[in-house]
C-alpha cells in the first residue's frame, strides 16, 4: 500500500506541551480518525502560548511535522493591515507544504481555509479533501471570506481532484460536494438511559461557546420564561467566552442562580454525563454546520431545542424528533411547556431523536473516512 503523506491546512490555534501538539477536542477528535490512516502529518496552523484546557486534546500520530503560522484576520483596519505583512509567509509555508503532500486536507470555512482554497489552485493534480464545518446552505447571510470559499470549492475548474465534505443535502450542487455528517460516539457506548421523571425537575443543558452568535442568552430566557410559567426547569451552561460576565451578571440580578449555573468548560466524559441526566438540549445559534452538542444530546435521549439553521432541519426532521425555535420567547415557551405538561409525547421524541443520532457513530463515520484515504 502506497504511503501517504498527509496535510492539514486549518484555522485552529495549537499549543505544544510535553511533546504533543494540542487542540479544540471536537476538531482533534476527529483529525485523530483520519490520521489512523496516514504514514506522515504536516500541519499547517497557528501555534499560541496558553494554558492547557479541558477541551485540549492532543494528536495521536507519531509522525507529525508542525509547520506553525502567526494568526491573522480581516475583522478591523489594524487587522487587515497587520495580515498584509503576514500572509506572504503564510503563503509561503503552504505552497511548500502542498507541494510535498500526497493528500491535501483543508479545514473550512477560516481564514487559513481562505488561503488553503487559493494555493491548492496550483496542484490541480494532487489529491485533496476539504471538510466544510460550517453552513453549507446556499441562501444563507455570510461572511464575504465564507462566501468566497464556497465558490472556490464548489468550482470545478479551480478546485480539481477534491471532495469537498458538507453538512446537508442541498440541491443543485457540483458533483465534487459530499453530503456527510460527524461523530462523537463509538458503537460500544451506546447503552440505554434512564431520564429522571418530569416531577423530580426538568433539565436543560446548554453546550457551546459563550459568545453572541451562540446566543447563550437566549437558552437562559427561555428557562426563565418556562420559571415564572410554573414549571420545574434548571439550565446547565457548559462552555466559556466573551459573554460569559453579561450572562453571569443577568442571572444574578434576575435572582436565577437557583435555577441556571454557567458551568464552564468540561471534558468529554462529564459533558456524556450531564446529556444522560439532561432531558433537552438547547442551542439557539445564529449559524452552523451540524451542530455536534444537538447530536450528542439526541444519542443520549436529549429532546434537541434549535434555531432552523442550516441541516437543522433535516436533523429533527422538521420538528418530528424535535423543536424548532422561532425565536420568539412566548411561542417557543408554549411549544416547550406543551412538551413538558405530555411526558408521553416527550418520552416519544426522545425515543426517535435517540434512535436517528446512535446512526451516526465514529464506527461509521471512520468507515467513510477510509474510504476518501484508501483508494
Amino acid at each position: 500500500m502506497k504511503s501517504i503523506k498527509f496535510v492539514i491546512i486549518t484555522h485552529v490555534s495549537h499549543v505544544f506541551k510535553n511533546n504533543e501538539y494540542l487542540g479544540y477536542s471536537p476538531y482533534v477528535q476527529e483529525m485523530n480518525i483520519w490520521l489512523k490512516y496516514v504514514d506522515e502529518v504536516i500541519i499547517v496552523a497557528p501555534l499560541i502560548k496558553r494554558e492547557i484546557t479541558p477541551i485540549d486534546i492532543s494528536y495521536q500520530h507519531d509522525k507529525i511535522n508542525f509547520k506553525a503560522v502567526r494568526d491573522f484576520s480581516f475583522i478591523s483596519l489594524n487587522n487587515i493591515i497587520s495580515s498584509i505583512f503576514k500572509l506572504p509567509v503564510v503563503f509561503w509555508k503552504i505552497f511548500w507544504v502542498m507541494k510535498k503532500a500526497d493528500h491535501i486536507h483543508l479545514r473550512c470555512p477560516g481564514n487559513m481555509g481562505l488561503i488553503g482554497c487559493l494555493v491548492q489552485i496550483f496542484f490541480p493534480n494532487k489529491t485533496k479533501t476539504a471538510k466544510y464545518a460550517g453552513n453549507w446552505d446556499p441562501k444563507s447571510n455570510q461572511p464575504w471570506s465564507y462566501r468566497m470559499q464556497k465558490w472556490i470549492l464548489s468550482n470545478a475548474f479551480l478546485t480539481r481532484n477534491m471532495q469537498v465534505l458538507v453538512y446537508g443535502d442541498w440541491e443543485n450542487q457540483s458533483k465534487n460536494i459530499k453530503s456527510f455528517f460527524t461523530a462523537t460516539y463509538s458503537e460500544y457506548e451506546k447503552s440505554s438511559v434512564e431520564k429522571e421523571d418530569f416531577k423530580n425537575g426538568i433539565k436543560f443543558i446548554f453546550v457551546g461557546s459563550l459568545v453572541l452568535g451562540k446566543n447563550p442568552l437566549y437558552s437562559v430566557k427561555l428557562v426563565e420564561k418556562l420559571l415564572s410559567a410554573g414549571h420545574n426547569v434548571t439550565l446547565d451552561l457548559y462552555g466559556d467566552g466573551l459573554e460569559r460576565d453579561s450572562l453571569k451578571n443577568y442571572i444574578q440580578m434576575n435572582r436565577l442562580e437557583e435555577y441556571i449555573i454557567i458551568k464552564g468548560n468540561q471534558n468529554k466524559e462529564t459533558l456524556k454525563a450531564a446529556y444522560q441526566e439532561s432531558h433537552f438540549v438547547i442551542l439557539p445559534s445564529k449559524s452552523e454546520g451540524w451542530p455536534k452538542a444537538i447530536a450528542e444530546g439526541m444519542f443520549w435521549g436529549c429532546i434537541p431545542i434549535s434555531t432552523k439553521i442550516s441541516c437543522v432541519p433535516y436533523m429533527l426532521d422538521f420538528g418530528k424528533r424535535g423543536a424548532l425555535l422561532k425565536m420568539d420567547l412566548d411561542k417557543d415557551a408554549k411549544q416547550i411547556g406543551d412538551l413538558i405538561m405530555n411526558q408521553r409525547a416527550w418520552l416519544k421524541k426522545s425515543q426517535i431523536a435517540m434512535e436517528w443520532s446512535r446512526n451516526f457513530t465514529t464506527d461509521v463515520f471512520e468507515k467513510e473516512i477510509e474510504k476518501l484515504l484508501i483508494k
